[in-house]
């Protein structure tokens, strides 16, 4: 039934050797104020958290601090153009790079790409073609295409949204700032909610996993274990992230999740 059916998170989710990485941070290098917010604004609405580089005069630096999954960056900047800093970020990085710039010619293109550019996209251009780029790069980088994952340092049982970690076998959530303790039932309910990415789980499934005899357990402490996972969930932002499906069950959107 259409109810049933969950659409796929439009920014790219990777699961590999039980690491679970949502890849929506995206570095927006562009000197146009009224652009860059443009492009933001887009791109926050298909759950993409955009970080627009403040630091023209050295970008290389500001894109290792904010370790982003994919740059967008433009050619004609202030102080060094963007084939110098495309070619500074590959000294330290492998992070896919999309040039944008309103400059067509063809040797353009080929001096991007051979900067180290992973696609070239010449303004204008319609927001729908950014964003299925932007989607098919993730992919071939991350996602079902990829041949490597990007981090070599992964964690079994660990989710990354943003700045915020949870480790499902230390049954923690953690920020820089502060951590949360999960009981074992809460790491549990998460746990099975990851595993159905972004599809519903029902209740009775949910119940039977849970607890050893479903039968004897009251349907409400299902929905108090819920209420109790978000409420942690929400002290870092991410409240919204377990959907209530009406008459079936429970499924995770982490882009939901984040809202503040």
């Amino acid at each position: 039934m259409p109810e049933q059916s969950v659409c796929r998170l439009r920014t790219t989710d990777v699961r590999v050797r039980g690491l679970f990485k949502l890849y929506n941070r995206i570095f927006l290098v562009e000197d146009d104020a009224a652009l860059a917010s443009y492009l933001k604004q887009q791109l926050e609405r298909f759950g993409y958290e955009v970080h627009v580089a403040e630091e023209l005069r050295n970008v290389a630096e500001e894109a290792r601090r904010v370790q982003p999954d994919l740059i967008l960056l433009d050619i004609n900047l202030p102080y060094y153009d963007g084939f110098y800093w495309c070619r500074q970020i590959r000294s330290f990085s492998k992070t896919p790079i999309i040039f944008l710039s309103a400059r067509d010619g063809s040797m353009d293109q080929v001096y991007a790409l051979d900067s180290g550019g992973d696609e070239y996209i010449t303004k204008p251009f319609h927001p729908d073609v950014l964003m299925a780029k932007i989607r098919a790069l993730l992919r071939r980088t991350y996602g079902e295409y990829a041949e490597i994952p990007r981090l070599g340092e992964a964690v079994s049982d660990t989710v990354v949204i943003g700045h915020v970690k949870i480790d499902l076998r230390k049954l923690v959530v953690e920020s820089d700032e502060r951590t949360e303790s999960l009981t074992k039932t809460e790491g549990t309910l998460l746990r099975e909610l990851l595993a159905a990415n972004g599809q519903v789980v029902a209740r009775d499934t949910l119940l039977e996993t849970i607890w050893d005899d479903a039968e004897f357990v009251d349907d409400n402490t299902l929905t108090v274990n819920v209420a109790r996972l978000r409420r942690k969930l929400g002290s870092f932002g991410l409240g919204g992230a377990i959907v209530t499906v009406r008459g079936l069950g429970y499924r995770l959107d982490w882009r939901g999740g984040q809202s503040g």
